[in-house]
């Protein structure tokens, strides 16, 4: 069964595939030092984050990553979040950036977004989640989320989410979103 992967709607945000145009806005969130902390260093200009785009539409378009921008649903930008690594049965989740511009609840909606997307259109079972040991917003949220630690090496923190915990909890998430209206 085919899905539309370009463009998942929820009840504040939007989902939209990265597009080549969109590597200035990517570029300026990692190197702003209000987003980059836990990020992997930035090297080149705006047009190296656009080759760098291009390329990965080949891999978009044999749904081996999924990289996504969150958008409001005034068409203005708050954020990334990506897919890669996908396989039959899981994915990596990343490069999740939530900006100044996000609505309430951004961190939240973005997870569910994107989360269903990887088990509920994709049909993984399971999501892989690496985060910098200093990232203690992220982890935190992992955690209320039902992530499970598996693992901490080094600097580096890995977490799996399962299908079946994401169904369990979904609905519930949605209805903490819906009341946020």
């Amino acid at each position: 069964m085919q899905f539309d992967l370009t463009r998942i709607q929820g009840p504040n945000l939007v989902l939209r595939l990265v597009v080549p145009e969109d590597a200035s806005y990517i570029h300026g969130l990692r190197v702003d030092t209000a987003y980059n902390t836990h990020l992997s260093e930035v090297r080149g200009a705006i047009s190296e984050q656009r080759t760098w785009i291009e390329d990965y539409k080949k891999r978009e378009a044999a749904e081996k990553e999924l990289y996504y921008i969150i958008t409001r649903y005034d068409g203005r930008p708050c954020g990334t979040v990506r897919l890669y690594d996908i396989k039959e049965e899981s994915f990596t989740w990343g490069s999740w950036i939530l900006d100044h511009n996000k609505v309430p609840k951004a961190a939240l909606e973005s997870a569910v977004l994107s989360f269903g997307v990887g088990f509920e259109r994709l049909a993984t079972k399971l999501a892989h989640i690496d985060v910098c040991r200093d990232n203690t917003r992220a982890i935190n949220f992992y955690r209320r989320f039902g992530m499970i630690e598996t693992h901490c090496i080094a600097q580096k923190m890995s977490f799996i989410y399962t299908r079946s915990c994401f169904l369990t909890d979904r609905d519930r998430y949605l209805q903490i979103l819906k009341e946020a209206l």
